[in-house]
């Protein structure tokens, strides 16, 4: 039976790793005011940020799709973790040498699956670099050399050499305790005649590290002729690597794709490595396959969805190129960002341009971009003979919808001014509004979710605008969020478990029937099990005891929503803020059990027994003497 892990050490793995380092590594975030960090939700389609982190609570929580937790949440959530998959590699990320209850530690047995190929991965890795230095990779080395990369460079990629034997890292890893199963399903080996054998035999190695930095996959270049293979061989489709999901170099450009707002898309490994090396260090490529709807994704994360970032695509100047932009640009309103293409010259790619002509004429190349929809304007337009009226109305009929989706408007319309020019129609204000009526159509499509049938001719642009998916249902009882009341006691709430030093002691005098929304109700009565706000006011655990104490997943969401969501204030919040708030909903409880008493009073009538009459005018007096109270003095009456 596989071991637990020791739950001292799982807090303290909890403790070690902040949540805002963790999700840093996979989104772009930016302050959200009180504390708070916001960003593109990775779990989901949006156009605006609604994923907000709370580093000093340790949690995050997404008010468009409703996820949330905490920082192993985050982790299970995304990479599809088993919670000790993720204990284990927060820990190592933390340094903290986990143990193992009922029966000690076997690490083949008891890791995770995915713990267990990710570390496989990386010690192949380093498996590889070595062999770089042996006597056999001299043609390894002689390739890079010839290509501009030194030493250094390679060492700066973790670039690599698998020896041309059959198993050479197959017995190197099983020496690491690690299963024949467990290489073949890695990728790492594939089956032979008498057992598992090395994928990679005889080639360069480029490691292929996911957005969070583990090894996943790598990419390998043939050298030899000898060598029947393709000349460039990836890790197949593996529990760890999907070639639709990873970008090579992400890893290293991240943090300066996030700074810059820019991203540069280059075609291979080689690419790669010559941008960076001449200062474009938000270079990235695809594996071994075309730039898709996965790839957009990550990138949508880092540059948040920013209306000034960019995308620049690098293709030659060939016909495979220009296919290739066209491609790209057919994903173009994926992206908030611009997107704008770089042509390489007399068909070289950047690792042969900086070869050529130095590093400067890399970074020239990304400087002399041009809009992705100019290059595929004039592309559709070099098709038609506009020499004839037929030629440019049918250019026209194939070039409009292009400009017609392009996102900036004032663009939009010079643009269509330029197609008039580029097509030789001298009626320029024709061509601007039929550009503009194909704008509205597509307008009205996106909002009804459907074409119009009686507005427009049949062709249509080739991609409609994507729409954010609608976000899921509110969970538990549906709640009047309009009301007065629920607005103010999920505020209560939310400084309760913020910052309980403003409300406390008073708010732990609240009973759970003070709060009108049932959702609410029940977390009011969680703070009490996990000690009140008191006891909150002091002690770092306090978030995590009262989620630990929700009945169910929708409770324990619902806290975690209230721990992270901004505060209704511009300022910071004080006391007198908290006082209100306070005030605020123990008056609409009095207010409410006035009128209840009330109802009774009515109820009882003249022949009601003297002595309990008396007893619920006296309860209504109090409570209407209370309400003045509150109302006339606020939180000093509570």
């Amino acid at each position: 039976m596989a071991g637990r892990i020791n739950d001292d050490d799982v807090k303290a793995v909890r403790d070690a790793v902040p949540i805002d380092a963790v999700v840093s590594e996979y989104l772009q975030l930016r302050n959200a005011g009180g504390g708070n960090l916001k960003g593109l939700c990775p779990f989901h389609d949006e156009k605006s940020p609604s994923f907000h982190v709370s580093p000093a609570k340790g949690l995050y929580h997404c008010f468009g799709c409703q996820e949330g937790g905490d920082t192993v949440d985050f982790v299970m959530k995304i990479d599809h973790l088993s919670f000790a998959e993720t204990i284990e590699r927060l820990a190592s990320q933390a340094g903290i040498t986990l143990r193992y209850e009922e029966g000690g530690y076997s690490p083949g047995r008891q890791q995770g699956e995915r713990t267990r190929l990710v570390e496989a991965h990386k010690a192949a890795a380093q498996f590889y670099v070595e062999q770089l230095d042996s006597p056999e990779a001299e043609i390894a080395r002689a390739f890079l050399a010839e290509r501009g990369f030194d030493q250094a460079a390679a060492q700066h990629f973790g670039v690599g050499y698998s020896p041309a034997g059959w198993d050479h890292l197959t017995r190197f890893l099983r020496g690491r305790r690690f299963t024949d199963q467990e290489l073949v399903l890695s990728g790492l080996s594939q089956e032979g005649r008498r057992g598992p054998i090395d994928r990679f035999r005889g080639r360069l190695m480029w490691p292929i590290r996911d957005i969070a930095g583990e090894v996943v996959g790598f990419g390998a270049r043939k050298l030899r002729d000898d060598d029947n293979g393709p000349k460039y061989l990836n890790t197949p489709e593996t529990p760890l690597y999907r070639k639709s999901q990873v970008l090579y170099g992400i890893d290293l450009a991240k943090k300066e794709i996030a700074r810059t707002n820019r991203a540069v898309v280059v075609e291979g490994y080689t690419d790669v490595m010559a941008c960076h090396l001449a200062g474009i260090t938000t270079a990235i490529a695809t594996c071994g396959t075309s730039f898709g709807e996965g790839h957009i994704k990550i990138l949508r994360r880092l540059l948040m969805d920013n209306s000034g970032s960019e995308v620049v695509f690098t293709f030659d100047g060939d016909a495979a190129g220009q296919k290739a932009a066209l491609r790209a640009f057919e994903d173009d309103q994926k992206f908030a960002a611009e997107t704008s293409i770089a042509i390489t010259p007399g068909g070289m790619d950047p690792c042969d341009l900086r070869l050529a002509k130095g590093d400067q004429a890399v970074a020239d190349l990304v400087e002399s971009r041009t809009p992705l929809f100019e290059f595929a304007l004039r592309h559709v337009v070099s098709r038609h003979n506009l020499d004839t009226t037929v030629g440019r109305a049918a250019a026209l009929d194939e070039a409009a919808p292009i400009v017609a989706h392009i996102k900036n408007s004032s663009i939009q319309h010079e643009s269509a001014v330029q197609l008039a020019g580029m097509l030789g129609i001298l009626d320029t204000q024709f061509v601007v509004k039929r550009v503009a009526q194909l704008a509205r159509w597509a307008r009205e499509r996106g909002r009804d979710g459907r074409p119009d049938q009686h507005r427009g001719p049949q062709r249509r642009p080739a991609a409609a605008p994507e729409q954010p998916r609608p976000a899921p249902g509110p969970r538990g009882p549906a709640l009047n969020l309009r009301s007065p009341a629920h607005r103010v006691e999920r505020e209560l709430l939310k400084l309760a478990l913020q910052r309980p030093d403003l409300v406390s002691p008073a708010f732990d005098a609240y009973g759970a029937d003070e709060f009108t929304a049932p959702p609410y109700a029940v977390v009011r009565q969680c703070i009490e099990d996990a000690g009140g706000a008191a006891a909150g006011a002091s002690d770092d655990g306090y978030i995590a005891r009262v989620r630990e104490a929700a009945p169910d997943d929708t409770v324990r969401a619902m806290v975690t929503e209230l721990a992270v969501e901004p505060l209704h204030t511009r300022r910071d919040p004080d006391e007198a803020y908290a006082g209100v708030q306070l005030v605020t909903v123990r008056l609409a409880a009095v207010n409410q059990r006035v009128t209840e008493i009330r109802g009774t009073l009515q109820r009882l009538g003249p022949r009601a027994d003297p002595e309990h009459l008396a007893a619920v005018q006296n309860e209504l007096w109090v409570l209407q003497q209370y309400g003045q109270s509150l109302r006339e003095r606020g939180y000093a009456a509570l």
